[in-house]
């Protein structure tokens, strides 16, 4: 019931939802005399949340900061890779299918070669409310066994769909696995925050390792500053999904 909560949540928590119901209402009210000023604040959000600059400054109150590896410990036991917009397989073709956030299991990689972590822990199920036929774990496994990682290190929970989920699930697997291990958590630095909470209160020791940073060197030229652009509604969703589900997840006692 949570996930199904939690997924409808998402499309009312959207920008983009917020500026198209204004137009509705805009025009269902074009008549009357609020009616240009419910259209004028659907132009004035569309401006805002399309501003990369503002977002940017935003993103920074919640992203978790990036680190050099050389912060790490000599070894650990596993890395924990969460899934999300990762890799898909694509059947027809026989192709693995990238995502936005392949910078994890790229990292994840780099990691196990460099002798840094001895299992690699995949935790990501289908993760959506309609399509239920695709395990994104397995595919990240899949693409490790293709490129010759060996299946004796590759551990794998296909069943979570969300954050709490998988620290539950990877938790048990590596207790079991690995007793007392000290593992690296691998996600985007947007959501390491709420996945940290969740493993910590899951009883495992973790250390962060960030991947797919947004924010960069502050930048004062006038594209960023005042021209409208599309990824800046994909970043305001990402950043109110997060800090959204982080406060409702200290609310259900999940951090």
């Amino acid at each position: 019931m949570f996930f199904l909560f939690s997924k409808i949540a998402g499309y009312f928590l959207s920008p983009l939802f917020w500026i198209l119901l204004l137009l509705v209402l805009g025009f269902i009210f074009r008549k009357r005399r609020n009616g240009k000023w419910i259209f004028l604040a659907s132009l004035i959000l569309f401006y805002l949340f399309s501003n990369r600059f503002l977002v940017d400054e935003a993103l920074r109150s919640w992203e978790y900061p990036l680190q050099a590896d050389s912060h790490l410990n000599s070894t650990y036991d596993a890395a924990i890779v969460l899934g999300g917009n990762v890799v898909n397989f694509d059947r027809p073709t026989h192709r693995f299918i990238f995502r936005e956030n392949a910078d994890k299991v790229l990292q994840a990689i780099a990691l196990y070669k460099n002798g840094k972590v001895r299992y690699l822990m995949l935790s990501g199920g289908p993760g959506d409310l309609f399509i239920r036929d695709q395990y994104e774990a397995a595919s990240m496994r899949n693409y490790l066994l293709s490129i010759g990682i060996p299946d004796s290190v590759i551990l794998v929970d296909s069943l979570s769909d969300n954050t709490f989920e998988n620290a539950q699930n990877s938790a048990c697997m590596l207790n079991r696995q690995i007793p007392g291990g000290n593992h690296l958590l691998i996600t985007t630095a947007l959501h390491m925050r709420r996945a940290e909470g969740c493993f910590k209160k899951a009883g495992l020791t973790v250390t962060p390792y960030v991947t797919n940073k947004i924010t960069g060197k502050r930048r004062w030229d006038a594209g960023h500053l005042l021209v409208p652009q599309a990824a800046g509604f994909i970043h305001w969703n990402a950043l109110i999904h997060e800090r959204v589900g982080y406060r409702v997840y200290k609310i259900k006692g999940y951090l």
